[in-house]
């Protein structure tokens, strides 16, 4: 059984490693320079297949390797057995972990005492700067991969609780872009329609928030056919969603006539009672956000007379004969549900990840919150395009200078 397992993980992993070019040729410059020799990478990140390659990549560069989940419901147990097979990494992931589990692998990473550290929400980081404090002075930089996380961070830096360096992956523009616009935006559509194998075109879809993540899980559930609904607490982004073609309402008021609700703001409480109580029978909840926190449970089961699983990820709370089903227990649905971003989504990202990794081993960074230097995304866009057949124009020095100055006029 743990070999078919095993065997089952190797085959997703290189079936993700066979889309990730970028991170192939980044592999390669690794496996050459090893710049990452005599450093040990503590990991925090979603164990599937598309990290499992970021996990070998930095294993390459000469990094001895040490990674847990960042969510209880979204590592792959074989993809986490295969990678346990490797030389120099150790896996610690599980699915469907406890809390106490889940915290336990985290403290199991950082008992092998890395020097670098990758967060998927900042839970390691949270961990180190409250139960493992003896470890900061070890640490020489951390990244970190979501919005969720990077909120965390800049809030602990602004309360001077930030006591190492970290990179935001996620504010590069080849990550935030691409990753949490179309990975989002596919992923999150491939849990919800594999989950409840129901029809989208036709139904009022209600996607909380419009950032990034929102955009892309509109933008995917215009393409099949939903009426997009948008709610939001920003007025520019609400302008925007108007501009793009969508209705926009305060969330009590699509609570009323939404079919299926995508909530991705990161915040807690977007979905709550006074909007439970409103909506109709059949109603289907699902959350984009990092933590289970969007949706409120707990409120919503004090409510339900019953709650009974209907079909694998959805849990269907009676409300005297009015019908709520939440997907994934609220958790990541791209994630949880399904298999993650697309791989030549995650290529970007996680090609950010290892030149940033590298950067912090070639740099000695002060603690707060570092942007990802310009020249990793102008590379990784470069070897993007390269990777997909596409050359582009070259600026030349006269259009260069001409932009430069600013002598000229009409």
């Amino acid at each position: 059984m743990q070999t078919d397992m095993i065997e089952s993980g190797n085959m997703k992993i290189e079936w993700a490693r066979n889309h990730m070019p970028v991170l192939a040729k980044i592999r390669e410059e690794f496996e050459k320079e090893q710049p990452l020799a005599g450093h040990i990478v503590g990991m925090a990140l979603h164990v599937e297949a598309k990290t499992a390659v970021l996990v070998e990549s930095l294993a390459a560069g000469g990094a001895e390797v040490a990674i847990c989940g960042c969510n209880p419901l979204s590592s792959q147990d074989d993809v986490a057995m295969a990678l346990d097979t490797r030389e120099n990494i150790s896996c610690f992931a599980r699915y469907g972990c406890s809390d106490k589990e889940y915290y336990d692998a985290i403290d199991a990473v950082l008992d092998r005492n890395p020097d670098i550290t990758i967060d998927d929400g900042g839970d390691l980081i949270f961990k180190l700067h409250t139960d493992r404090k003896d470890l900061i002075p070890s640490i020489i930089g951390s990244c970190e991969e979501t919005t969720t996380g990077v909120h965390r961070l800049k809030s602990m830096e602004r309360d001077g609780a930030l006591k190492v360096p970290v990179v935001a992956v996620n504010d590069a523009l080849t990550k935030y872009l691409f990753d949490n616009r179309y990975g989002t935006g596919q992923s999150s559509w491939d849990g919800i329609i594999r989950t409840t194998n129901l029809l989208v075109a036709g139904k009022n879809v209600v996607i909380a928030g419009y950032g990034w993540c929102g955009r892309g899980a509109a933008m995917r559930g215009d393409g099949l056919g939903a009426n997009i609904i948008v709610t939001e607490v920003d007025a520019i982004r609400a302008l925007e969603a108007k501009m793009d073609g969508y209705r926009v309402m305060p969330m009590i008021d699509a609570a009323v006539i939404g079919d299926i609700f995508v909530t991705t703001t990161g915040n807690i409480d977007i979905l709550t009672k006074e909007h439970f109580e409103v909506m109709k029978d059949g109603a289907i909840l699902a959350n984009s956000g990092h933590f289970n926190v969007e949706i409120n449970l707990e409120q919503l089961e004090e409510m339900a007379l019953s709650v009974k699983t209907v079909r694998n990820n959805i849990k269907e709370y009676d409300l005297d004969g009015r019908r709520i089903n939440v997907l994934a227990d609220g958790r990541l649905v791209n994630l949880a549900a399904a298999d993650g971003h697309p791989a030549e989504v995650m290529d970007m990202s996680f090609a950010n990840q290892a030149l940033c990794v590298k950067f912090i081993a070639k740099n000695k960074l002060k603690p707060g919150v570092h942007p990802v230097p310009e020249i990793i995304d102008i590379k990784i866009a470069n070897l993007k395009l390269e990777a997909l057949g596409i050359s582009i124009d070259k600026i030349k020095p006269h259009q260069f200078n001409y932009m430069d100055a600013w002598e000229t006029g009409t």
